[in-house]
């Protein structure tokens, strides 16, 4: 019997041990920080490449996971804002200026040289988000004459159609915030949803909306009402039934309030408010798997492991943007300052 005992014994705390360890808290490794230039452009190719895009011009890319960035000023653009990047390899990157004139730039020899495949100077005129998926790109941008902006690009940035006249129409006060370039998700097709390029809005108004059929338009129950609140970033489950937004209020950073919501895409669209949400404003979202996300803004880092209900706060540190990669599990950061950092999940 003691010779059993011992053995159940053993045996439980085995399980407690492996317990703790698939709970086991993830850490930030900073790999680059110091600099002037704000990062909000990233684009996580695979587990060695990354590429990322920012203020002043500024474009980095790492070959080696991240242990070291070459860093790339885009001639003739010096003061302009990069606010969005979509890579392919090493070689083909795509980024996104933002104001008057809006421009889209190519580059396919790894950043060496740049061409440009969109440029706009229509007054208003500021892109917010660009989403790739294979050779789709698709971009929005704030409202001209009361209407959201699109471009779709079918030949991985080639080409641009511009669909100004057929925007859709937005309430006083609605916009976009070009806070990490996801608020807009080109989402596979489902049941319900034969094609979907979902976009988030906020400031005096929160919605999610269908980009391919307008009907599809929906209020968030996020905080909204001011310049500074609604809705940040969508990102979509692996199986396609769920998406996470998260959102808040940037001038007042560490409220929880109303800062995150959880989509499911059934017979009808839902919305579910996290029990624990995350810790404060929040300008990024991803999805690592179907239960398990990352959340970022300037006011920390946070991690839910249960699909979005309990978030857990792992880092203080400000970031603006947070991807997985495209080809593979390696998870990346980007902010203010330079910093670029990799998430350690043991």
């Amino acid at each position: 019997m003691k010779l059993y005992l011992k053995i159940f014994l053993v045996a439980i705390l085995a399980n407690c041990c492996l317990g703790v360890a698939a709970q086991s808290i993830p850490t930030i490794e900073v790999l680059t920080q110091g600099n002037k230039t704000s990062i909000r452009g990233l684009s996580v190719v695979s587990e060695k490449i990354v590429w990322v895009s920012g203020s002043n011009g500024m474009v980095g890319k790492s070959t080696d996971g991240g242990k070291s960035f070459n860093w790339i000023q885009v001639p003739g653009f010096e003061k302009r804002d990069f606010r969005d990047i979509e890579a392919y390899n090493d070689k083909i990157a795509i980024i996104m200026g933002i104001a008057e004139p809006a421009v889209i730039l190519k580059t396919k020899d790894g950043g060496n040289s740049w061409y440009t495949v969109f440029a706009d100077s229509t007054k208003g005129m500021f892109l917010d988000a660009m989403h790739a998926g294979g050779k789709t790109i698709q971009v929005v941008g704030d409202p001209i004459n009361g209407k959201a902006f699109f471009a779709l690009s079918n030949n991985e940035g080639e080409g641009w159609h511009a669909h100004l006249k057929d925007g859709i129409p937005l309430q006083e006060g609605e916009a976009f915030f070009a806070s990490s370039g996801s608020n807009l998700q080109i989402a596979s097709p489902n049941k319900q949803f034969k094609s979907a390029t979902w976009i988030v809005t906020g400031g005096k108004a929160s919605r999610i909306i269908n980009a391919r059929d307008q009907r599809d338009s929906y209020a968030l129950p996020l905080l909204q009402g001011k310049e500074s609140t609604g809705a940040n970033s969508i990102d979509i489950s692996p199986s396609g039934k769920f998406a996470f937004i998260v959102g808040g209020d940037f001038a007042r950073d560490t409220v929880r309030e109303g800062n995150a919501v959880k989509v499911e895409f059934g017979k009808s669209v839902s919305f579910t408010h996290p029990i624990t949400p995350p810790h404060g404003y929040r300008s990024s979202v991803v999805y690592l798997n179907e239960n398990t996300l990352i959340s970022c803004g300037t006011s920390g880092v946070d991690i839910s492991r249960d699909g979005g209900m309990h978030w857990e706060n792992i880092s203080k540190l400000s970031f603006h943007v947070v991807q997985k990669a495209k080809k593979g599990k390696a998870v990346f950061l980007a902010g203010g300052g330079g910093r670029i950092a990799r998430l350690l999940l043991e």
